[in-house]
């Protein structure tokens, strides 16, 4: 075998190893006592600036002002698709009783395709009052603070974010549009936020 060959074989083995790792590491997650953690609903209103702007090769336009306290029932990071360019983590939130210990211990809960999914064997809470109390939210932080503030980021952190709902166009007509609302499900429904400020409490 040539030495090619053998560096090429090397550096299959060590990208394996290093994937089976990551997937049996043990994903850190905080648990809380029972009780509603954060009890008030998102706040939406005017935004502050209201004039679209650029973000490297994405037109910004903020729709709303958008400020959130809210308990984090799991993290999704992202490195492929146009999106991430701009958001490279999703959280799935929740507040009211979706921020309770002992309802969300009934629940599997699951992030994929930029969206959040979940499942339960009976219902813990009314399934309407679940689908108006979490979400998935796309993060775009709007600067270093915030990116970094990402990364303490875990499940059953609390968050609170400020910033305003967005809607993003790019060269192709691409589009990326938040909701507005806290009532929709399905395609279209998550948020899509220009993070200005986000306060992580790991305790």
């Amino acid at each position: 075998m040539n030495m090619i060959a053998k560096i090429f074989l090397l550096s299959c083995l060590l990208a394996l190893f290093v994937g089976v790792t990551i997937s049996l590491w043990p994903e850190t997650t905080i648990d809380h006592a029972p009780g509603i953690l954060c009890p008030e609903s998102p706040i939406q209103g005017k935004a502050q600036q209201s004039t679209p702007f650029l973000s490297g090769d994405f037109m910004i336009t903020p729709l709303a002002g958008f400020e959130i306290r809210a308990l984090v029932l799991h993290r999704e990071n992202y490195n492929s698709g146009r999106e991430s360019d701009l958001s490279p983590v999703d959280l799935a939130l929740g507040w009211g009783r979706m921020s309770d210990q002992s309802v969300i211990d009934k629940f599997d809960i699951d992030q994929r395709g930029r969206r959040y999914w979940w499942k339960v064997s009976a219902y813990p809470i009314p399934r309407r009052e679940i689908e108006q109390s979490s979400a998935n939210m796309h993060i775009i932080p709007a600067n270093d603070e915030v990116r970094v503030a990402l990364d303490e980021v875990v499940r059953g952190s609390i968050v609170t974010i400020h910033g305003s709902l967005v809607k993003i166009t790019a060269d192709g007509n691409w589009r990326w549009v938040s909701s507005t609302t806290r009532d929709d499900t399905g395609d279209g429904s998550c948020e899509v936020i220009w993070v200005e400020s986000l306060h992580v409490d790991n305790d």
